[in-house]
């Protein structure tokens, strides 16, 4: 019976070996959950505050607080990413490779980060918004979640594409467009996983790279001539030129001897 259980734990040191950026960003985030889990209210709100690509951190260390915001969240929902990264990070990661689901990521966390907080930022100065949200904390690993799932599209076939992408965009279109229906706006989060998921549609050229088409040769008729100085054989006759256009053409032939039936 103990080999059942090695053959399982092998199985599954083997699926989290083909995903290691995955897995290891999973590990983390589990250290820096237990620890928020461990620190009271008040320390858990300044640790939070210090890693939040707010917009005042964007301005004065963008990039400490893009890097830090993606190692936390809010100390409750761990468990609830273990599904979304296990179906959705490690599929794209066997998928691409490591460098380029990294790089989606990137992109996305990055790129949603500073479009919403652009938005939040134009709120603040039409007065849709307070001041006080210059120091809102906004950390969290989603919108890099929802760019690799907008490149999933990609990896599905047939109809299960176009129901996968229709589904995607509902979910994360409806919490920014109903809200306009009804005379109100969404959030600055609602605003940053809609163009996190558009961001990993656009990145679709990062699915292509390194893929080659096959390079077919076309090659000039071969010389009977050339064929008796290669293959010579006292035993054989000469070799039809016709003989040679019908094996170039497609019938493989291994030796003269072959093509002649002998």
């Amino acid at each position: 019976m103990t080999g059942v259980p090695r053959a399982g734990a092998s199985a599954m040191w083997r699926h989290v070996r083909t995903a290691p950026g995955t897995f290891i960003w999973l590990a983390i985030l589990f250290v820096t959950t237990v620890i928020a889990h461990r620190v009271g209210h008040d320390q858990l709100t300044d640790i939070l505050q210090n890693r939040s690509t707010n917009l005042r951190h964007l301005m004065h260390d963008p990039l400490p607080s893009l890097f830090r915001s993606a190692f936390w969240i809010d100390g409750n929902g761990w468990f609830v990413y273990v599904l979304p990264y296990v179906l959705i990070h490690a599929t794209i990661e066997r998928w691409l490779g490591t460098a380029r689901w990294l790089a989606v990521v990137v992109i996305a966390h990055v790129g949603a980060t500073y479009i919403s907080q652009s938005v939040l930022l134009w709120a603040i100065n039409t007065g849709h918004a307070p001041q006080s949200d210059l120091n809102v904390i906004d950390i969290g690993v989603s919108y890099g979640l929802a760019g690799v799932a907008g490149i999933l599209v990609y990896r599905l076939h047939g109809p299960w594409r176009y129901g996968y992408l229709a589904a995607l965009v509902v979910v994360a279109a409806t919490p920014v467009v109903w809200p306009l229906l009804n005379g109100s706006h969404g959030t600055f989060t609602d605003i940053g996983h809609l163009c996190a998921v558009l961001i990993g549609l656009l990145c679709y050229p990062l699915t292509r790279v390194g893929r080659t088409t096959p390079l077919r040769v076309e090659l000039p008729p071969v010389s009977a001539h050339i064929v008796e100085r290669t293959f010579p054989d006292p035993d054989l006759p000469p070799v039809s030129p016709h003989l040679l256009e019908r094996t170039l053409s497609g019938e493989a032939v291994s030796s003269p001897r072959d093509a002649l039936g002998t």
